[in-house]
């Protein structure tokens, strides 16, 4: 058995800050199950990742240097998503196609 104070004053303090604490760990419960909502949500609704991808220039001015499969491990920070439309017209207008992830090739258009 626990050694509990054996007067009605300090019981009833205890009992109190029970309680107290009680109610701070079920806030704290609601809180991480609450977190833990969102982020299932989040999974749950995150849209698909883009197909294609057109990398940006150094600064905000410089033209694409790059255009990219979705998802490729090459692509640099820089990199936008864009439409299949896109990505062909930029590939036929010089854009430099990705070496690793060949967007040339998926997308039908062969080297010359």
């Amino acid at each position: 058995m626990t050694d509990l104070p054996p007067d009605l004053p300090r019981l009833r303090t205890l009992e109190t800050w029970l309680a107290y604490t009680l109610d701070e760990v079920r806030a704290a419960i609601a809180l991480a199950e609450q977190r833990e909502r969102e982020q299932q949500h989040g999974c749950e609704h995150r849209p698909p990742p883009p197909e294609w991808l057109l990398e940006q220039g150094l600064n905000r001015d410089s033209p694409p240097v790059q255009v990219h499969v979705g998802g490729c491990w090459n692509a640099a920070k820089r990199s936008k998503g864009v439409t299949r439309d896109d990505a062909l017209r930029a590939l036929t207008q010089g854009v430099r196609a990705c070496s690793a992830c060949r967007p040339d090739t998926e997308l039908g258009i062969l080297d010359g």
